[in-house]
């Protein structure tokens, strides 16, 4: 089966930062990615149709008989039943947004697939505060198809104490000491080669996926993903880290989606809450304004590369682009475009070069390359992304 996961461009776009640099199926939530999701459910080879200035990290692969599934949508049972049911030149829709078709090419025939309406409830990724606000449910149906007849390695450090031991997997290689561990409200899962140092308390449902560290004494209060090859301390809630990022110090976020290659620094908090208990309002990259999400509780939102100095104070409902720094004292404004260096007292640009020499040296202490693939995008996400820099322009 070869199955295509496309961008939906308005779903594209309201997940923006996010999807500068990654198709909407490449976000985590859960504990896998929305395209690793698929590929766990259907096997076969998975592709991308996305963005042109992606393809060259996230290909497309193209057979005489493909299967198109929207890259927001989340597979579930129901779901995978109607994909093997389809036939050629056959889709499935809901609320007039194509979910699945089955076509040699999708873009040519669009307009001629027979459609059918799927008569049930479906997750779909939309909105970025979906992502944590589906994370736990997530977490549950993404727990239950990894660990489906397979047995977690043992807790063998004589002073972790756990809760819900039939709800925790923990996979090779982890490491796990002098914890509290609770899984009696939703599943708990180690990944491979993950650490869990001393003092650590965390409370289900959670993932702590390849590789990654939750810190001496951290808080994990639940429905909360560590993506690979990440550190995670002080205080979290309801959130999602993508990947290769560090929130590792002392300091709270909630509610929150951090991307890919982000640092937080010592004592960065986020808000999750509105003093007056309102319903959050956060900026939108397909209005070109702030809406209403309609959640009490929504705090940050920051795409790939960005960075924040000890002490930032980030308000309620928050979005940061690709590639910024946030500093200093008081809150910065509630939207803070890509590139952008500075805080309260104003923002400059974040030049390119100095961005790239910043990204190199950020994947090289991963043993990873910042090769012409990876600069190529964030040249591109700079130069898309200037008419939000108006101070260029003055």
């Amino acid at each position: 089966m070869n199955i295509i996961l496309f961008d939906e461009p308005s779903i594209r776009t309201s997940l923006l930062p996010l999807t500068y640099t990654r198709p909407v199926a490449a976000c985590r939530i859960g504990i896998m990615t929305i395209a690793e999701k698929w590929q766990k459910h259907l096997g076969g080879t998975v592709s991308y149709l996305t963005e042109d200035y992606l393809t060259k990290k996230f290909a497309l692969n193209k057979t005489e008989d493909n299967y198109y599934i929207n890259g927001a949508l989340c597979p579930d049972e129901k779901l995978i039943a109607a994909v093997q049911k389809l036939n050629a030149g056959e889709g499935i829709e809901l609320n007039g947004q194509l979910l699945i078709a089955r076509a040699k090419d999708l873009e040519v025939s669009k307009d001629n697939l027979k459609l059918t309406t799927f008569p049930n409830e479906v997750t779909l990724i939309d909105q970025p505060w979906k992502i944590f606000k589906q994370n736990a449910a997530q977490i549950k149906s993404d727990f239950k198809v990894i660990t489906k007849g397979r047995t977690s390695a043992s807790i063998t450090d004589l002073h972790t104490i756990v809760y819900g031991k039939e709800n925790i997997f923990i996979e090779e290689g982890a490491s796990i000491k002098a914890a509290i561990l609770n899984a009696e409200s939703g599943p708990i899962y180690i990944g491979k080669n993950a650490q869990v140092h001393e003092g650590a308390i965390i409370k289900g449902s959670f993932a702590l996926c390849e590789g990654s560290h939750v810190q001496m004494g951290a808080k994990i209060k639940g429905d909360t993903t560590i993506g690979p090859y990440s550190k995670a301390g002080g205080e979290i809630s309801n959130s999602v880290i993508f990947g290769y990022s560090n929130k590792g110090h002392d300091g709270f976020i909630g509610n929150t989606v951090l991307g890919e290659w982000c640092n937080l620094g010592a004592d960065t908090n986020t808000s999750n809450l509105k003093n007056n208990y309102d319903q959050v309002k956060l900026w939108s990259y397909e209005k070109q304004g702030f809406v209403n999400t309609g959640e009490q509780f929504c705090g940050l939102i920051m795409g790939d590369h960005s960075k924040s100095g000890i002490n930032t104070m980030f308000n309620t409902g928050t979005v940061v682009g690709v590639s910024a720094n946030v500093f200093g004292a008081g809150f910065p404004r509630n939207f803070i475009p890509s590139f952008s260096w500075g805080g309260v007292s104003g923002l400059t640009t974040f030049n390119i070069k100095k961005a790239d020499e910043v990204a190199a040296r950020v994947l090289e202490r991963r043993n990873l390359k910042y090769d012409e693939i990876e600069a190529g995008i964030l040249q591109h996400v700079y130069e898309i992304t200037s008419p939000y820099r108006i101070w260029d322009k003055k």
